[in-house]
């Protein structure tokens, strides 16, 4: 039976779903196209009417898994402002986040993989994690659209890290201090950018 341009589509995407979980939860290297397509319930021969190669896979599913978290990004601030990004940062340094790799953010489960990847998977990652920073810096007090940036790279930095070292350490109390150390200096930092974004406003008043 002929397969329709709408059901490729629907399987193209739930293989891109499988991938962009297994790879965050396993690694590039610890998912194979048999694994993806046996989950998908598809033959393995179906594979290369979707992509071309395992790379391709990976370089679209990375893409995808970062968009995801993204898209999760823009919407709980665009709906909640500073206070969604509160909420954010909360839900982000938790175990929660910490135990579902495959639910959680792509940079933290597949960032310290990405050097060692081919050039075309860096490069479509590194395209949906522009659209992260962007997300971040537009709610972010400062002059212009870089100063605003230079305070989204290091919030997400100390996010990011934070989640790859209590990874490292698992369920532990250095884990656990990791988290908790990292969201008094967010919390810290915020004050102090709060401070600036009253200050700021009351110059423009002035």
């Amino acid at each position: 039976m002929k397969v329709t341009r709408e059901q490729m589509a629907v399987n193209r995407q739930r293989l891109l779903d499988i991938a962009a979980r297994r790879f965050r939860e396993r690694g590039f290297d610890g998912v194979s196209v048999a694994d993806v397509m046996q989950e998908a319930g598809m033959t393995h021969g179906g594979f290369y009417g979707h992509f071309a190669s395992k790379e391709a896979l990976a370089a679209e599913a990375a893409a995808h898994a970062l968009m995801q978290t993204a898209n999760r990004w823009q919407a709980t601030l665009e709906n909640r402002g500073m206070e969604g990004l509160e909420r954010l940062v909360d839900a982000y340094l938790s175990q929660r986040h910490i135990d579902a790799p495959g639910s959680g953010c792509a940079i933290a489960a597949l960032g310290p993989e990405l050097a060692r990847q081919a050039e075309p998977v860096r490069s479509a990652f590194a395209a949906q994690l522009e659209r992260l920073v962007d997300a971040l810096a537009g709610f972010m007090p400062g002059a212009d659209a870089a100063e605003r940036r230079s305070r989204a790279l290091p919030l997400m930095a100390q996010m990011v890290g934070a989640i790859v070292l209590a990874r490292a350490f698992g369920r532990s109390m250095l884990a656990a201090e990791v988290l908790e150390a990292v969201r008094q200096a967010i919390a810290a930092a915020g004050t102090s950018v709060s401070s600036t974004t009253r200050q700021e406003g009351s110059n423009e008043r002035n």
